[in-house]
């Protein structure tokens, strides 16, 4: 596609009317009372793959339905997979709609993102939340997806899945506690945090000991960040704040956390649990920055005097061996057992 084009027909989308309400307010919390847990997978359920994002390529659309199709279910493609609409997989309109298509299907019963990328939060205004909210199902993805999850649960309560996507490593690991999750409805789930051995940046290490309970919720440091004065902004408040990131140095991670800080978003919340943060280290040649902090003295500046448990090196994010963690669940963290305590179950 010629950048002319490009830069035209994106001029054009973004001067047309939005296709829902936006509400008003940037920091809304939603009563516990209110919040939807969507009905469980079963083999042979038939589930939407979408690219709310970045495309795929030919070959990663064949393992992204070769992974699907190993777990027993059916995958019905998006029309926005494959598409090279600059670096978007299609423009925004076209991305929105094969979420809202596949929430309005009947025939669905879950939606699995192919990949991140970036892209997700540009299809966030033209999403149907009320066709959204009255056909409430599984939606799982991580990364870029993170803006799609807090969205989707500030707009319409609903409960959605950092996990796994089509292009992942369907490891053993992965597979079973992506099962474990949503093909399950057991009320009571203990998640271990420790990352396999292979995975480890660091080891599993407590920054702040103890015990907490709170609403899970969280993902990607840099689009929770990006999200700070927008209409899907939230309030971690009694939330066990969850985050991840790749492929970023330690100054940027600074950076990000210190935004996140002086908007307020760690006062309250109930816990932190840090992720994997993978290829996150210093490389002065490209920066210009020397003698750079480690991330482990950054997060523990950062999250220590919050005064809550703070656990470092769980396994979640850009990695093989994969958590899925519901944001919008409570749960209990054990920094002592390095677990992760479901008090409800994720799916009906």
């Amino acid at each position: 596609m010629k950048r002319s084009t490009f830069l035209k027909t994106a001029l054009l989308a973004s001067a047309a009317p939005l296709a829902g309400k936006i509400a008003a307010n940037n920091s809304p919390t939603v009563p516990w009372r209110d919040i939807i847990h969507p009905g469980r997978l079963h083999a042979g359920d038939k589930i939407g793959l979408i690219a709310p994002g970045s495309f795929i390529s030919e070959n990663e659309l064949h393992d992204s339905i070769k992974n699907l199709e190993a777990l027993g279910l059916q995958v019905m493609r998006g029309k926005c997979l494959t598409t090279k609409y600059g670096y978007f997989s299609g423009n925004d309109r076209e991305r929105a709609a094969d979420i809202n298509y596949f929430f309005s299907d009947k025939e669905i019963n879950g939606i699995i993102c192919a990949r991140g990328g970036y892209g997700t939060v540009r299809v966030l205004p033209h999403l149907d939340y009320d066709l959204i909210k009255n056909n409430p199902k599984v939606l799982c993805g991580y990364s870029d997806i993170t803006a799609l999850h807090q969205a989707l649960f500030i707009r319409c309560g609903l409960v959605s899945f950092h996990g796994p996507m089509g292009i992942s490593t369907f490891n053993d690991f992965s597979t079973a506690r992506f099962k474990e999750i949503l093909f399950s409805s057991s009320k009571s789930l203990a998640l271990p945090l420790k990352a396999a051995k292979e995975d480890e940046t660091t080891p599993c290490n407590v920054i702040r000991a103890g015990t907490t309970r709170g609403l899970l919720a969280g993902g990607n440091l840099s689009v929770l960040t990006s999200l700070i004065g927008t209409p899907f902004e939230m309030d971690y408040k009694d939330c066990i704040l969850y985050i991840e990131e790749t492929d970023e140095e330690p100054y940027r991670i600074d950076r990000m956390l210190m935004q996140l800080k002086m908007a307020k978003k760690f006062d309250g919340v109930a816990g932190i649990i840090l992720g994997v943060c993978k290829n996150c280290i210093p490389n002065e040649k490209s920066s210009g920055i020397a003698n750079s902090f480690s991330l482990a003295e950054i997060f523990h500046e950062t999250f220590f005097s919050l005064g809550v448990p703070v656990l470092y090196g769980a396994a979640f994010g850009h990695i093989k061996n994969k958590l899925t963690l519901p944001f919008g669940v409570r749960a209990e963290m054990n920094t002592e057992k390095c677990e992760l305590h479901l008090l409800e179950s994720a799916v009906q």
